[in-house]
């Protein structure tokens, strides 16, 4: 059992497996090894998450630019509930404005809306930010939603499915009633207690 998965290149000089050449020099190893000891073995490999890392994308509407005097700072409607990776591990995500991808690149801290340590990432170029363009988050596609939550009441974002060209909604955003739906009141004798 060869676990903990693969690496996966979250910023620009990261290292990536080579899945391919990691293939080779191990099937060789392995054959030869099963040869030795004469009998077939099987080998098991947890891919964890290169196997959809690099297919998720988050995107966020920049509701505000706010420059400081030390600072530009575009908070975004989404917080660490839906991306806490680079609040939880210091992770870095590529962060790309596609609404604007040739803008001229400038140092930015991205943050949310949740109401303590929210920084998706600290002075980080990126193309020019303008209030409602929309950000994406590179490799998502792992721990983004399976690790969101509910914290501060907030909605988990809708999930869509791009597939030969076209959009396809695969979860629906929650609603304020998904947030009270495992609620269960107390009998109205115990409410007057």
């Amino acid at each position: 059992d060869f676990g903990s998965g693969f690496k996966v290149p979250y910023k620009k000089d990261d290292i990536e497996t080579d899945i391919e050449e990691l293939g080779k020099k191990l099937s060789k190893r392995f054959n030869s090894f099963c040869a030795e000891y004469g009998k077939d073995l099987t080998l098991i490999f947890e891919p964890g998450k290169f196997l959809v890392s690099e297919a998720g994308y988050f995107l966020a509407k920049v509701n505000v630019v706010k420059q400081t005097t030390s600072t530009v700072f575009a908070g975004i409607d989404s917080g660490f509930n839906h991306l806490i990776r680079p609040m939880f591990y210091g992770s870095q995500h590529h962060i790309e404005n596609i609404s604007n991808p040739k803008g001229k690149e400038r140092f930015y801290s991205v943050v949310g809306y949740i109401c303590e340590t929210d920084t998706f990432a600290n002075n980080r170029r990126i193309g020019e930010i303008n209030e409602g363009d929309v950000l994406s988050f590179r490799n998502a596609g792992a721990y983004c939603f399976s690790m969101a939550s509910n914290y501060n009441s907030r909605y988990k974002p809708a999930e869509v499915l791009w597939l030969n060209g076209q959009g396809i909604l695969i979860r629906a955003r929650e609603t304020f009633e998904d947030l009270l739906k495992n609620q269960i009141p107390l009998p109205v004798e115990s409410a007057a207690v």
